[in-house]
């Protein structure tokens, strides 16, 4: 959760979920960054590129990766640790919607948007998207710069790799292994295990080429 004062790194839709999330709790929003100045429906201040972060010292801030993830999670995760290793601090997010157990453990800069539900005893690794309406069983685990995209239903004890994207709808059974940098496609439908950098579609889901 965010006990400072916060820079939003980022601009696109994806921002503007969080930013709505951190005004209702009242947060205070420095700005945000981007590449250029754009259009900020909520009339937040552009402070300038990424880089203008480092004039904050570390203790005074804390971040919010506003970086969307779409077909790949490497642009959010190149994000994280490049400030990581600079000694700063990722803000997570849960909106008030969102139902997390008491269990469940959470990285840093996990982002959990309306509706999500975290049942019992999941793990979610550091800088994941658990999107809207999402949900994520019992003694499920999630690892580090996940995006679990709307509407996503994982049943119980699902491992999902480092860096993996399940897109939209996308539904798993129960014990099933995902690897590292997987990418599903929306709408599918997991039966069996998947390996490393593989990419699958369908109902039932499997693997395509480029």
């Amino acid at each position: 959760m965010c006990s400072k004062p916060v820079i939003i790194v980022g601009n696109g839709g994806h921002a503007r979920v969080l930013i709505e999330i951190l005004l209702m709790q009242k947060k205070q929003i420095l700005g945000y960054t981007a590449p250029t100045e754009e259009q900020n429906p909520y009339h937040i201040a552009y402070l300038g590129t990424d880089e203008t972060i480092l004039q904050y010292e570390p203790e005074t801030i804390e971040l919010v990766n506003a970086i969307g993830s779409i077909f790949t999670t490497k642009m959010r995760a190149n994000i994280f640790t490049f400030f990581k290793l600079k000694g700063y601090r990722f803000c997570t997010i849960v909106h008030p919607s969102a139902i997390v157990s008491n269990t469940a453990v959470l990285g840093e800069g996990v982002q959990i948007m309306a509706g999500a539900i975290i049942q019992p005893f999941v793990r979610i690794g550091d800088n994941t998207i658990i999107n809207t309406s999402a949900s994520i069983d019992h003694d499920c685990y999630i690892g580090d710069h996940c995006h679990i995209a709307p509407g996503c239903v994982l049943s119980g004890s699902v491992t999902v790799g480092k860096g993996t994207h399940i897109g939209t709808g996308t539904n798993i059974i129960q014990n099933i292994e995902i690897g590292k940098n997987v990418i599903i496609g929306a709408g599918s439908l997991v039966l069996r295990n998947i390996y490393d950098d593989k990419k699958v579609y369908g109902s039932p889901a499997k693997e395509v080429s480029e």
